[in-house]
């Protein structure tokens, strides 16, 4: 049932080498469809990190059975040497997910279930009379709205004050946290990061189109994430379509793949701009497509703090995105990218023109964005403060973290 054959307390990846054998044993949970989202690539970059901590980290995926998308996951967990498990999930009143579960939890001896959503969350306080560990959580956002939402957040706000540590990744999540009833002493601002040892550009913009066949005076807007309607896509490629229509020389790249695709793709036939506005659908390469565009757009409605702006910002690709959420304590608008309105097309225009017609500001924006990511956003930082945290709820001393490491 899993993709790991797992044993009590067994080293599964090379960055766990280093580990003893009563490590404890942290097990990130978390329910995916397709090819996932921005957690996951907080996630499964955790465990080379945390064993710098002394942890053996282990992500265990919930999914439906047979879903093509898990496969992006599991070699993107090969490629960071971070041990996966899958557990197929056939909805919610699927109990096997339960035993296995707990089955996990028992084999690999965990020390800290640490869950990712309303269900992964409900089944660690559910587990916990039956296997002893301590219980945290990292709230992403509250994002995607469909008819179960309201359902699935009640639940979540009923097991959040339960929880002994609350993660938030920007600070309006850590409001909302407070606000239903998980308290202040346990509820902790740790915002997401970029490991800028893998987000650094080798190539400049006009080599990385010419790799992609684009003439290097054609303008590349570039977006990256899951396709639904929280998003905004739509009213990014109306923006683009305006542009085209003043004859600018714009072409748009959205790379991710969703349950809105066909809706985003009829819209594009619409506009009659197939030949440059183009969905990419899921791309490895996102390293590659950041390189070749000239500015990075984010134009949800609803976010968190999103890893995609942070990897844009450390290739140093300037950035217009949506005031949301945590989005404006990361982007100061006119010093390191441009904000607009969410859902406001006239405004996202303007700011896509602007830069288009001034290449000296998009080189300013592109270099101060690499340094906040640098000296504010960094994974490694980041995870020295997770370990911490596991360190003081088990009462273990602070891991020393070798400088070189760090």
């Amino acid at each position: 049932m899993s993709v790991l054959t797992i044993e009590p307390r067994v080293n599964h990846a090379s960055p766990t080498s280093g580990l003893h054998v009563d490590s404890p044993v942290v097990l990130d949970a978390r329910v995916v469809t397709e090819t996932g989202g921005g957690p996951d690539k907080t996630i499964l970059n955790s465990p080379r990190f945390l064993a710098r901590q002394g942890y053996l980290n282990v992500c265990a995926y919930m999914h439906p059975p047979g879903d093509s998308g898990f496969e992006h996951l599991r070699q993107s967990a090969e490629s960071r040497g971070a041990p996966l498990l899958s557990v197929p999930d056939r909805g919610p009143f699927d109990f096997r997910v339960v035993t296995e579960m707990l089955r996990i939890c028992r084999k690999l001896q965990v020390t800290i279930w640490h869950g990712h959503d309303y269900k992964s969350n409900f089944l660690g306080l559910l587990l916990r009379p039956f296997w002893p560990m301590r219980l945290v959580t990292t709230v992403h956002g509250w994002v995607k709205q469909t008819s179960r939402t309201p359902l699935y957040y009640g639940i979540d706000r009923i097991c959040l004050p339960r929880y002994e540590r609350v993660i938030c990744v920007s600070d309006d999540l850590h409001g909302r946290c407070l606000e239903c009833g998980v308290p202040e002493e346990r509820c902790t601002l740790i915002e997401n990061g970029i490991d800028v040892g893998e987000f650094h550009r080798s190539l400049s913009t006009s080599e990385a189109k010419e790799r992609f066949g684009i003439p290097p005076e054609r303008f590349v807007v570039g977006a990256v994430g899951r396709l639904s309607a929280e998003k905004g896509f739509d009213r990014l490629i109306l923006a683009v379509d305006r542009l085209l229509a003043a004859n600018l020389d714009v072409e748009l790249w959205i790379a991710g793949d969703g349950d809105e695709r066909s809706h985003l793709q009829e819209l594009i036939d619409e506009t009659g701009r197939r030949d440059r506005i183009r969905l990419l659908g899921h791309r490895a390469d996102t390293l590659a497509l950041y390189q070749a565009m000239d500015v990075f757009a984010l134009s949800s409605l609803r976010e968190g703090l999103p890893n995609v702006v942070l990897e844009a910002l450390a290739m140093q690709v300037p950035v217009v995105a949506t005031r949301i959420a945590g989005v404006p304590r990361l982007i100061r608008d006119t010093e390191n990218g441009l904000l607009c309105e969410p859902g406001a097309v006239d405004e996202l225009t303007e700011c896509l023109r602007r830069l288009l017609q001034n290449p000296v500001q998009r080189s300013q924006l592109g270099q101060e964005g690499r340094r906040t990511v640098e000296t504010r956003y960094s994974f490694e930082a980041r995870m020295v403060r997770v370990g911490a945290l596991y360190d003081e709820l088990l009462g273990r001393p602070t891991h020393p973290q070798d400088p070189q490491t760090c």
